[in-house]
């Protein structure tokens, strides 16, 4: 029992569901990087993106794949939907104030990151870590006391970006990158998660002041929010029926929540070491 007791006061500290000792909305001088697995799924945070940039932080997207596959318009080859939801994601970066220069896409067939070779994926995810040394983490919630993906991309990025911030810190794995390319081990303590469950959320950031980019980086995502998911007529919206750009920008605006006038992003904050950004009281 004695020995039980011990361990449990030695782990509890690290489960308890952190907040932010700085509120979010004044965090400055941070580098950011968020991991997603599609050239949208970053959308979801562009409010909290841009404000952190606006307030001089380092903002860094780095996406898995080229989101090559999710279209039903049958006139579209991979090649093509590949370079159109490249132009589509750098569009939405610049309407929340990010240049192509904090854009990374690792390649990878949309669909298909679940079964490419985890090895290669999470060497090159610690690669870019080891970089860009983010203090914050931002990617898909991998899950709070269980899995919560469904989706296999969307599972595979939150559990491989989980992989790479535990795999980063230490200095003996993929210890080429330290010894050739003159990294050095880094440890990221701080996670913003999206997705997941809506009662694992313990952060709301307030993104009122930045909401409009948020619509207008989401109306860059033509090819999959529109009519040109079907029919894709190109990159300019005045191209489709003006009831579409309507239904767009409703459809985007009903994804911001608001309370009392604010519009706000919700997050899983967590802060410590990757081993435990999992843990929580079992159900």
């Amino acid at each position: 029992m004695k020995v039980q007791i011990i361990t449990f006061l030695l782990i509890a500290p690290f489960c308890l569901i952190a907040q932010p000792d700085q509120p979010v909305e004044e965090w400055s001088g941070k580098t950011i990087l968020l991991i997603g697995g599609h050239p949208d799924d970053d959308h979801q945070s562009h409010g909290t993106l841009a404000m952190l940039k606006d307030h001089g932080n380092e903002v860094y997207i780095l996406t898995l794949t080229t989101g090559n596959v999710g279209t039903k318009d049958p006139n579209i080859s991979r090649n093509q939907l590949s370079i159109i939801r490249r132009q589509e994601q750098l569009a939405a970066m610049e309407a929340i104030g990010l240049s192509e220069d904090n854009y990374i896409n690792l390649g990878y067939d949309d669909g298909r990151v679940e079964y490419a070779d985890k090895e290669e994926v999470i060497g090159k995810l610690v690669y870019h870590i080891r970089r860009l040394k983010p203090n914050v983490l931002m990617a898909f919630d991998p899950g709070y006391n269980y899995q919560v993906w469904q989706k296999s991309d969307h599972r595979a990025a939150a559990y491989l970006a989980a992989d790479a911030a535990r795999a980063a810190e230490w200095r003996l794995l993929y210890e080429g990158q330290i010894i050739h390319d003159g990294l050095e081990a880094h440890l990221i303590d701080e996670y913003l998660f999206y997705g997941g469950n809506v009662d694992d959320k313990n952060t709301m950031v307030d993104i009122t002041n930045y909401a409009d980019q948020r619509i207008e980086a989401g109306m860059k995502y033509i090819s999959q929010w529109s009519s040109g998911w079907d029919n894709y007529r190109g990159p300019d919206l005045s191209d489709y029926p003006q009831e579409d750009q309507e239904t767009l920008r409703s459809r985007i605006t009903r994804r911001i929540k608001v309370e009392d006038g604010k519009s706000f992003e919700s997050f899983r904050y967590y802060k410590g070491i990757p081993d435990l950004l999992g843990h929580g009281p079992r159900h």
